[in-house]
């Protein structure tokens, strides 16, 4: 049974190995990055609906909409909304600027190895210069990709961020 999986997971393992020991670390922050993406997906579409609802009644079982207090009472309900909406952002930010330095310690750590075969063997071994290469642009590709698919996500978070504060400000009338 187990023997399928190992299969599987032949590749990855190749993979791994061809990038050093950096791609494991952009592996450990895309992971990271990851549940925090889904993270928001999920209080978006859970937990937001009922939160907004409550937010909504207590505006709505107030006895008065009209004066400053209650105007006060208002920004400052939108403002914690607004807050709770954008809790995880910059740590996904964070996240997303940080693949690309790390692919970018893998080019240099991969460089490195280049230039110790060089030092060893000269420029005649390009087998092995070939493999330092790759062990140099596999993490660069991988901190990429892991940081533009975060970049996707988090822009589109901030603009739901703006979209639901603005439609629960208009939620929270003054009538």
């Amino acid at each position: 049974m187990l023997d399928w999986l190992s299969a599987a997971l032949l590749p990855v393992q190749r993979f791994m190995d061809a990038g050093g020991f950096v791609l494991w670390w952009i592996f450990i922050a895309a992971v990271a990055l990851w549940t925090l993406i889904l993270e928001r997906y999920w209080y978006f579409h859970r937990v937001w609906p009922r939160r907004r609802d409550q937010v909504c009644e207590h505006w709505r079982s107030r006895d008065e909409r009209r004066s400053w207090t209650a105007r006060r009472v208002r920004a400052a309900l939108i403002s914690a909304q607004e807050s709770s909406m954008a809790a995880t952002l910059p740590l996904i930010q964070m996240m997303i600027s940080m693949c690309p330095l790390l692919g970018l310690l893998g080019t240099v750590t991969g460089m490195i190895e280049v230039f110790d075969v060089m030092a060893l063997k000269g420029t005649s071994d390009a087998r092995a210069m070939a493999a330092g290469v790759s062990r140099a642009t596999i993490p660069t590709m991988a901190g990429m990709v892991v940081g533009l698919s975060g970049l996707l996500s988090i822009n589109r978070f901030r603009k739901r961020v703006k979209v639901e504060t603005e439609r629960l400000g208009d939620e929270l009338a003054y009538t």
